[in-house]
């Protein structure tokens, strides 16, 4: 292998050719010293001009290497992380994976389940007691087998009907998603 600079400059256009004989051309996003990983950034092969492929290179594995331009101007430093974001955006997502469990660690029918998975998706405050789904603190609870009918609750409050068009919504999906399902095994079957 040619010799391992100590460090690629960002933005420095490098040619090699791993020891699987593929050549990789393209710019320097990122270089790793203690690992050895080359960060290229390259035209991409799908065509778009919007997208670009990212190549990690394990330098370990290339049996060539030239620095075919090297960059003379400091690229601009990439714009910090708002790391506050980031941990919201995780700290949310976790907290939704947990309730996902709690639907799926619920001993209730696949349908109860993927209800609440439906309810859940769009209202925070929905939870489990034995069976029946509860949302608001007990505004609304839908018993077994989490049908139209077994929605409870104020049927004049905007609460109980904004949970009753999530459960029509998500029947009327059910329905269609099976319809779509039972024409596609019928068409195989026939086509069989």
């Amino acid at each position: 292998m040619a010799a391992v600079s100590d460090c690629f400059s960002l933005g420095s256009t490098v040619w090699c050719r791993t020891c699987y004989n593929q050549e990789v051309e393209g710019d320097v996003l990122a270089f790793d010293p203690q690992t050895k990983i080359l960060i290229l950034k390259c035209p991409p092969s799908s065509g778009s001009n919007l997208l670009h492929d990212v190549h990690f290179i394990n330098l370990s594995l290339v049996s060539e290497l030239q620095v075919k331009k090297e960059v003379s101007a400091i690229p601009e430093v990439p714009q910090s992380l708002n790391l506050q974001r980031l941990n919201t955006r995780i700290r949310n997502q976790v907290d939704e994976k947990r309730r996902l469990l709690t639907a799926m660690a619920a001993n209730v029918s696949p349908e109860g389940q993927r209800l609440f998975i439906a309810i859940a998706k769009i209202f925070k405050e929905v939870r489990w007691r034995n069976s029946d789904i509860v949302v608001w603190d007990h505004q609304v609870i839908i018993s077994p087998p989490y049908q139209l009918d077994d929605i409870k609750g104020n049927a004049n409050s905007k609460e109980f009907g904004y949970i009753k068009k999530v459960v029509e919504k998500h029947m009327k999906d059910t329905a269609l998603n099976n319809s779509t399902v039972n024409q596609v095994v019928q068409h195989n079957s026939s086509a069989q």
